[in-house]
């Protein structure tokens, strides 16, 4: 079957939104291979995560390429307080980053496919994310350190 059949069969993914796919019926479809640039990007993307959190050069690993921009959206997402707001935006800096992969003149071909895929697994971490799993972990960790008698 043909990327370009395969991508354009594929259901639309929205941020923020559960997909309609599992990882495991997209990679029934499709073999995706993630090219070397996304290898470059993502390594900048954790090198600014990295520096933003203050590891500065020591977790700081070689990359091809340096793009400012990705940097400081990282970088700008570490200034909200909020953890749960903060990891929202670094999942749309992924998604939009992403995006780098899909070349216009080439909308359906392999890298759309790479784009695709870095989006679902996004999309999939975002759908697992909920209150009352949070909570449910939460309980389960402070279980603990409760004394008795007290709630």
């Amino acid at each position: 079957m043909s990327t370009d059949y395969i991508v354009a069969s594929l259901p639309a993914l929205r941020f923020g939104e559960p997909p309609a796919l599992t990882w495991e019926a997209f990679a029934a479809r499709a073999d995706v291979a993630l090219p070397p640039a996304w290898t470059d990007l993502e390594t900048q993307l954790r090198n600014a995560m990295a520096e933003a959190r203050g590891g500065g050069e020591k977790y700081r690993h070689a990359a091809d390429g340096c793009s400012l921009y990705w940097k400081n959206r990282v970088l700008a997402c570490f200034q909200e307080k909020d953890v749960l707001k903060r990891d929202e935006l670094l999942d749309r800096v992924w998604w939009d980053a992403a995006g780098e992969l899909t070349p216009p003149a080439n909308p359906l071909g392999a890298g759309a496919l790479a784009t695709y895929a870095v989006r679902l697994k996004v999309a999939l971490k975002r759908a697992r994310i909920s209150s009352e799993a949070g909570n449910a972990a939460f309980d389960r960790l402070t279980s603990e350190t409760r004394v008795e008698g007290t709630k």
